[in-house]
């Protein structure tokens, strides 16, 4: 459940079997050299299934293909682990808290989650949780540990709700709150929890309740389940098929999956606010605000739910993810009115092509 901003991260198939030919969604004709981009992007992808889902300005090309023997379902009909892309719907979430007036960001993560414990001099807050400046390290103390038996196949679910929070209300951080930046798995699951805490909703519901009923996301699930709409995962060979992701106690840093359309309903929110309904619209607009500038002349610069780079004609959003057998890659471009949602089920490996490849994809549009 690993993001990389700056860097590129139901069958077995038979070795004289031929790759699966990449495959475009049915659809009315369209610009010929975006489709031979897509599926140069499939290809370069050297995953089983992969799937590069473009919207511009609302009208979608779809191409999909892969290593492997096409799946009983059309590859674009299913739904994908997006690990850490989770991100940006649980920032989507606090924006709409926010805007809402139940929240205002500046909340101690601790009171929330035991009233009767001290909060220190400078607190944690709910903001500091989801920038990644609230000093938490990348997983909490003992997860290893924990997680080392089911290390290659779902170490998350040996770390549930209680033990996230639980280390949380242990933890010293070493680094004022608000004054480093360092990406935490850890801190954007105990901002989920904390939300619940807040509101008196478990995370599941709230997110289901405030984002994806109203965005009409009816197929984007928070677990797995036997409909059969999951994609399978595969390991860093590409061949050998891992079961589903179960994120535990990290909901809200990796638990989304969904399906390409879904995705693509998701940012074209973004590209147009003023389309959603009118309690989301607010919050979709205040997501891409900057809030917080990094690096070498800052050109790295977040959202409280996107990482934003430049481009010659204006910012690009994204945010890309990995569990142990898929990866994800989210982003738009207000300026050219573009979106990508692009998907594959092979684990992140060293000099993997698939997170350049989207982001190229997106940058040169």
């Amino acid at each position: 459940m690993t993001t990389r901003p700056h860097t590129p991260w139901p069958g077995e198939p038979l070795d004289d079997e031929p790759p699966a030919p990449v495959q475009a969604a049915a659809s009315p004709p369209e610009d010929e050299p975006l489709r031979e981009r897509l599926a140069d992007a499939v290809t370069a992808s050297d995953a089983p299934d992969a799937v590069f889902a473009v919207s511009r300005h609302g009208h979608r090309t779809i191409l999909t293909g892969g290593t492997a023997p096409p799946p009983p379902l059309p590859r674009e009909d299913l739904r994908y682990e997006i690990g850490s892309a989770t991100k940006t719907f649980t920032g989507l979430l606090l924006a709409r808290l926010i805007n809402g007036g139940e929240l205002t960001g500046g909340e101690p993560a601790t009171a929330l989650l035991d009233s009767e414990r001290p909060v220190g001099r400078v607190p944690v807050t709910l903001a500091h949780l989801i920038t990644h400046t609230s000093g938490l390290p990348a997983l909490p103390a003992g997860f290893r540990l924990r997680a080392l038996p089911a290390w290659h196949t779902n170490p998350y679910a040996r770390f549930p709700a209680g033990r996230v929070v639980d280390a949380y209300l242990r933890h010293r951080p070493r680094h004022r709150p608000g004054t480093r930046w360092r990406y935490s798995n850890y801190g954007v699951a105990v901002l989920g929890h904390a939300l619940a805490a807040a509101t008196g909703t478990p995370w599941e519901d709230l997110l289901t309740d405030r984002v994806l009923r109203p965005l009409g996301l009816k197929e984007t699930a928070l677990r797995a389940d036997d409909s059969g709409l999951d994609a399978v995962g595969h390991g860093k060979d590409g061949e050998t098929p891992l079961p589903p992701f179960d994120a535990g106690g990290f909901q809200a840093a990796g638990a989304v999956r969904a399906t390409p359309h879904d995705l693509l309903t998701f940012l074209e929110a973004h590209l147009n606010p003023a389309g959603a309904p009118p309690p989301l619209a607010a919050a979709l607009r205040a997501v891409g605000r900057p809030v917080l500038r990094r690096g070498l002349g800052h050109r790295h610069v977040h959202t409280i739910a996107w990482f934003r780079h430049p481009t010659d004609g204006g910012p690009m959003y994204f945010h890309s993810g990995a569990t142990l057998g898929q990866q994800a890659f989210l982003g738009f471009r207000p300026d050219t009115g573009t979106a990508l949602a692009a998907l594959c089920s092979r684990r992140f490996r060293a000099h993997d092509p698939f997170v350049a490849t989207a982001y190229a994809l997106l940058a040169e549009e």
